[in-house]
């Protein structure tokens, strides 16, 4: 009985990624994959689907993400696993937890009425002369960056803890033993030897980071453009598909399964990635 739903999970994953393949493979087909991820138009009622500047908005957003998470992300999980004391750790975690398990639309509810704000007035008013008209209006990289890097938090936060309290004893004592101070001990012993469980976390929280949708509708400003500054907005792969997909029929639809088929492959390598790492920090300890 536990291999049957072990098998039905895995058939779940390969129904899924069929689906969309088979979806979006007439699509692939026609135009290429390399000339349909390349492309920088993306005109559904002329017939023309270039997802570049969707992939350079996604890519953008998650590396602005992974810029803000990952520090915060690294550095509460030091202070949970090291130098924090009962009561503030417990209730230090749960708020991580509740991090977790609100609903994305209240983060991009946040985004829009704090984050933009913010970014639209330091926009206008110490870049005003730089920029282009729409890039003042507050929604474009920097916000959803901001807001996707709050939303990966728990994430790394919580596999970097586990990382840094796998590390053996033996490590701190010997350390402890030769006169080295504690943040001395975490910096060179602790954080050398709990760094592929805190890639892996980098990575999880990407992957966390590439597949957001409705957070990142509500800030980025979902503008298929190249974007050429931190306050341009754009969309990504993720929300091209939940903004057209309701009225998409013919090719346009297809052109959407396609970007999934994208999007899967994407999300498919970067856990292959996080599991190669965990696998080698396995096999170090």
């Amino acid at each position: 009985m536990l291999l049957l739903c072990a098998l039905a999970s895995i058939l779940v994953v390969v129904l899924v990624g069929l689906f969309v393949f088979i979806q979006g493979y007439p699509l692939l087909t026609k135009t290429g994959f390399f000339s349909f991820l390349t492309g920088r138009d993306w005109l559904p009622g002329e017939g023309v689907f270039g997802i570049l500047p969707m992939v350079a908005g996604t890519l953008a957003i998650t590396l602005g993400a992974l810029v803000i998470g990952v520090p915060l992300g690294v550095t509460t999980a030091i202070f949970l696993a090291e130098y924090a004391p009962g009561i503030i750790a417990l209730w230090t975690r749960r708020a991580v937890e509740l991090l977790a398990g609100i609903p994305s639309v209240v983060y991009g509810l946040f985004g829009m009425t704090v984050i933009v704000p913010l970014v639209r007035y330091i926009a206008v008013n110490w870049f005003g002369n730089l920029l282009a008209p729409e890039m003042k209006a507050g929604y474009g990289i920097l916000t959803a960056s901001l807001v996707l890097g709050i939303m990966i938090l728990p994430t790394i936060v919580s596999v970097s803890e586990d990382a840094l309290r796998a590390v053996p004893q033996a490590y701190k004592e010997g350390s402890y033993a030769l006169g080295v101070h504690h943040w001395q001990t975490v910096y060179h012993n602790i954080l050398p030897a709990a760094r592929t469980g805190i890639m892996a976390s980098v990575v999880l929280g990407m992957g966390r980071a590439i597949g957001e949708t409705m957070a990142i509708l509500m800030v980025a400003g979902n503008a298929a453009a190249l974007p050429t500054s931190i306050f341009s907005p754009v969309r990504t792969l993720s929300g091209n598909i939940g903004l057209e997909m309701s009225y998409a029929s013919g090719e346009h639809a297809q052109a959407l399964f396609a970007t999934g088929v994208v999007l899967f492959l994407v999300i498919m390598i970067l856990n292959g990635i996080a599991l190669l790492i965990a696998r080698k920090g396995a096999n170090d300890r």
